[in-house]
């Protein structure tokens, strides 16, 4: 009598760009694992049968390490290393036709939404029950929760909208639901992302409704930490202030994209905020949390900036004193509404202006984190690395922001705990730390 010899077929995962994608990687994995294949999260084995690139399309340089990654994998493919390659995510959508042409060595290509169209091409049933679940790539205790997908935001530079579509809410109760099933898989902080946070609820809700949507996750028990990322200053739902300052579970943290702040680049970005507008609102999350801990996204080179008009962006930074910042150069995207403007600031001033933008914030920050010196924070560790244990406070998020190095000597912490550390020194973007109270 003859034995099945049953093979599970091995897929590697691939995910480049923002953590959106990381949760749409996620939500595959998850599925395709529910449905018996042997799933790995960029896996640098060479044993895979199945390779599937999430792509993004956002910038010019992540467009470069999007094709440099697929031209890798075909390589690998043209070796026999691996058997099919599939390419999905945002420049897959944007650009599918010129990449079948280009690359012929990819088996498929697929959009932002075709979840089900990726699974089914793998010979798999797809279940739509099973949407929502997910095999967690981060570190178990925090996870990324995507509330919305889209935008409808006109910013003129942007290119989302192409690739992902109009704004669509995820109704609360499924948020809620996911939440609970990220606790049971160990999660204690929660992430919130989408392209605008302060959008939610508008289209199926008729009206904002992100506040309401913190307190119930608030409710979830096992929720400890809830964090707030991409939150559009126009627009700006005061509710969501208050609950932040009346849940202890919703960190003091907003990342708030500003972008520029000269009223004439704002308007040619179509960001639909001014100058004073923006300076009152950051006026007034400091006066109602007065601990908030900003962190912000700035754009140099955009069309027709001038020198006078950067220099108003630096010294107004100098002034408000974000926590954090990260700042992008202007990329000329096709069929945004910026790319009939004529692209006349050169790379090299572009890059001129970044580096002053940061070497300004590097200052800042270092001044910020000095205060912090002999102060306690509420703790949770995330890793171990060589001879320190690796932790955040409540107004960092993972791999942008502070981190907190414990000396390990005798030290025996686990990841995911919360502990009460003391800052010992402090540096322009780490902290160094003791345990005092296990």
């Amino acid at each position: 009598m003859r034995t099945k010899n049953y093979h599970k077929r091995k897929v590697n995962v691939i995910t480049l760009g923002c953590s959106k994608n990381i949760v749409d990687s996620e939500q595959l994995m998850g599925e395709l694992a529910h449905l018996g294949f042997e799933v790995k999260h960029e896996s640098e084995e060479n044993q895979q049968e199945i390779v599937v690139i999430n792509t993004c399309g956002f910038i010019e340089s992540a467009k470069k390490e999007s094709i440099e990654t697929i031209l890798q994998f075909a390589a690998a493919k043209e070796k026999n290393k691996i058997s099919k390659l599939y390419v999905t995510g945002c420049l897959s959508e944007r650009y599918k036709e010129d990449l079948q042409k280009e690359i012929p060595e990819v088996d498929a290509f697929f959009g932002t939404k075709d979840l089900p169209k990726i699974i089914q091409h793998l010979k798999a049933d797809y279940q739509k029950e099973l949407t929502g679940e997910r095999m967690i790539t981060t570190p178990q205790h925090y996870a990324y929760l995507k509330i919305s997908e889209g935008c409808d935001r006109p910013c003129s530079f942007c290119a989302i909208p192409l690739m992902r579509g109009r704004h669509l809410s995820v109704p609360m109760e499924k948020l809620v639901e996911q939440a609970k099933m990220l606790v049971d898989k160990g999660v204690k902080e929660l992430l919130l992302i989408a392209q605008d946070l302060t959008y939610y609820g508008l289209d199926i809700y008729k009206a904002r409704k992100l506040a309401e949507l913190l307190e119930k996750l608030s409710d979830v028990k096992g929720v400890e930490w809830i964090k707030l990322h991409y939150l559009f200053p126009s627009g700006f739902p005061e509710d969501v202030l208050y609950a932040m300052r009346d849940h202890s579970k919703i960190c003091k943290y907003i990342d708030i994209p500003i972008q520029h702040i000269h009223n004439e680049v704002l308007k040619n970005m179509k960001r639909g905020i001014t100058k004073e507008k923006t300076t009152e609102l950051i006026f007034k999350i400091r006066d109602l949390i007065p601990h908030v801990a900003l962190r912000t996204s700035i754009m140099v080179g955009f069309p027709n900036e001038t020198e006078e008009q950067f220099q108003e962006l630096l010294n107004w930074l100098k002034e408000i004193r974000f926590d954090r910042l990260g700042v992008f150069t202007y990329s000329h995207e096709e069929n945004t509404s910026a790319y009939s403007m004529k692209d006349n600031v050169t790379q090299k001033v572009k890059k001129q202006r970044a580096d002053k933008v940061m070497h300004q914030q590097q200052k800042i920050s270092y001044d910020l984190n000095q205060k912090k010196i002999g102060k306690t924070f509420k703790t949770i560790i995330d890793k171990k690395e060589g001879q320190y244990w690796i932790g955040r406070t409540e107004h960092d998020s993972p791999d942008i922001d502070n981190e907190i190095l414990i000396k390990r000597s005798n030290i025996n912490l686990k990841a995911g705990n919360f502990y009460e550390v003391k800052i010992t020194d402090a540096e322009e973007f780490d902290l160094h730390g003791e345990i005092i109270k296990e």
